[in-house]
């Protein structure tokens, strides 16, 4: 179908590393429910250096839909650094940053879009509201080490936000830009980071009740990838 890129509302930025398996679907179900809507889109799917026939399906995916751009690191650089890639790429009002699993279904954007209509500049997926739908839980150490993170989150950096890192958020695209143009942090950490210097910068940032299904398997070590969180944390508050 047409879709012009250069006047479009929303920008769609995945990121994806040696994401083969679980791709396809996800790339199927964002198009199919963004071409039903009058706006233009562009999806943005950035390769971070995976090995597989991540490539290949991305490739294939531009060349089948003009809304697709594909964008790719050299190499695995991190989560944090392949989306500050794609958003620093992004053409669209709006900016969307979404697992490669759609853990929170793409339906949901809606309630964020409604976030930004009301005045907020960052909208932010929550599983920890009144509101939100957990429908496929995470293993139970996964959960207690997600509360412990974000109780650390809330301490030291982002009072009253009470889940940063469902991966699932929409930015006016000035603000995102700004965001992760500032960003240090190349891995999993880029959360707390990206909305601590926007809370800083006086930006409004609303949580927003999602549904959200857990998909394994997942590449967060329980150990390696939470202990350098937590250290990452501890950095973006400090750091001079």
């Amino acid at each position: 179908m047409a879709n012009d890129r250069s006047a479009a509302r929303l920008s769609i930025v995945v990121p994806c590393y040696n994401e083969e398996q679980r791709l396809p679907h996800t790339i199927e179900q964002i198009e199919r429910y963004l071409d039903g809507k009058p706006e233009s889109y562009e999806l943005i799917l950035v390769d971070d250096g995976s090995t597989d026939g991540t490539r290949l399906i991305m490739d294939a995916a531009a060349e089948r839909h003009n809304a697709v751009r594909v964008e790719a690191l050299p190499a695995n650089k991190g989560k944090g650094r392949a989306l500050a890639t794609g958003v620093a790429t992004a053409k669209g009002s709006e900016i969307l940053v979404t697992d490669a699993d759609l853990s929170t279904p793409i339906e949901e954007l809606d309630k964020l879009q409604a976030a930004l209509d009301n005045g907020a500049q960052i909208a932010i997926g929550s599983r920890g509201l009144p509101g939100s739908r957990v429908e496929v839980r995470q293993p139970i150490y996964r959960v207690l080490m997600g509360k412990m993170f974000n109780l650390l989150v809330q301490a030291v950096l982002l009072p009253g936000l009470w889940d940063t890192q469902c991966g699932f958020k929409l930015f006016r695209a000035d603000v995102g830009r700004a965001a992760f143009g500032a960003l240090r942090t190349d891995g999993f950490a880029y959360d707390p980071e990206v909305l601590y210097h926007a809370k800083q910068q006086g930006v409004r940032i609303a949580e927003v009740p999602v549904i959200w299904r857990n998909s394994a398997p997942t590449k967060v070590s329980a150990i390696r990838s939470s202990a350098d969180m937590f250290w990452q944390v501890l950095r973006i508050r400090f750091q001079k």
